[in-house]
């Protein structure tokens, strides 16, 4: 292998949202073997870099599942954006299922209301994480939001019609699946458009060209780089067209088994340091560590 790449939330993270001592050891242990770490993630990537820097880690990042990659010093390698005219049908699409949504451009990411975002995901994470008050629920939620540091609009119409505005990813969250679905199947025939989910009770809309496959390989290609000389790590949906094309696809033991099944191997959760794990099990293949 000469290059793994790996997705943050749910498989480099752990529940704290940071990366542990192990997968730090791990990744800089991969590093000395020369081999070399991208990130891909759904994050931006001001909210991707925060637990990279907090580890000490620093890489190339594939962010808002592929529609923008930026190398190691932050300088940015390409982007996909999302039509405006699609941005529109979405947005008509999630108001008319009462979905509350988010909008990531080059110019940050947007919500209509700070609020209503925190009361989604309180009620959304009270059957994730039941053992959890409401006062932690809320403090997860309002964290998230310090995180992406969201602008509060009330006019997505104008934004959309901003000449200065790119929007690399629309991001919907509810707690009715059946809303969801709604939204995605009355969507499914927009050629232009990718849609996926990193989680349950969301789905992430995406240019077609923007996924986290296509980045990778056109990555891989910049620096010479074989698709089966790569490695893939992920646990969710928005991370199957890397895993899929990755030489050595590795699913994240907390991830579907529909996700398992499209991969070549399988590691631990991302709770015990599953990515450390897959490291050092290839590590031990490839060099006879």
């Amino acid at each position: 292998m000469k290059l793994i790449a790996t997705d943050l939330d749910g498989t480099l993270l752990n529940e704290k949202h940071e990366i542990s001592q192990e997968n730090m050891e791990a990744i800089q242990l991969a590093k000395d073997n020369g081999i070399e770490v991208i990130v891909a993630t759904g994050r931006s990537y001001n909210a991707a870099k925060k637990p990279l820097e907090s580890a000490g880690l620093s890489c190339p990042i594939i962010c808002l599942n592929g529609a923008k990659v930026h190398n190691k010093a932050g300088k940015i390698l390409s982007t996909a954006p999302l039509d405006k005219a699609i941005c529109k049908v979405i947005q008509q699409a999630c108001e008319t299922q009462g979905i509350y949504f988010e909008v990531f451009t080059n110019q940050g990411g947007f919500s209509k209301s700070r609020d209503q975002f925190i009361e989604v995901m309180v009620d959304i994470n009270k059957s994730a994480f039941p053992d959890l008050d409401t006062d932690a629920l809320r403090k997860r939620a309002t964290d998230r939001f310090q995180e992406e540091e969201m602008i509060m609009t009330d006019d997505f119409d104008a934004l959309f019609n901003r000449s200065d505005i790119e929007v690399y990813k629309i991001l919907a969250f509810s707690l009715e699946q059946k809303n969801l679905d709604k939204v995605a199947n009355d969507l499914q025939g927009e050629q232009t458009l990718t849609i996926t989910s990193s989680g349950h009770s969301n789905l992430e809309f995406n240019d077609v060209n923007a996924q986290k496959g296509l980045a990778l390989q056109t990555y891989a290609e910049q620096i010479n780089v074989a698709l089966e000389d790569v490695m893939a790590i992920g646990d969710n949906y928005n991370d199957l067209s890397m895993l899929k094309i990755a030489g050595r696809g590795v699913a994240m033991g907390n991830a579907d088994d529909d996700i398992k099944m499209a991969c070549t191997h399988t590691t631990k959760t991302n709770l015990k340091n599953g990515v450390s794990y897959a490291i050092k099990e290839m590590l031990a293949e490839h060099y006879k560590m």
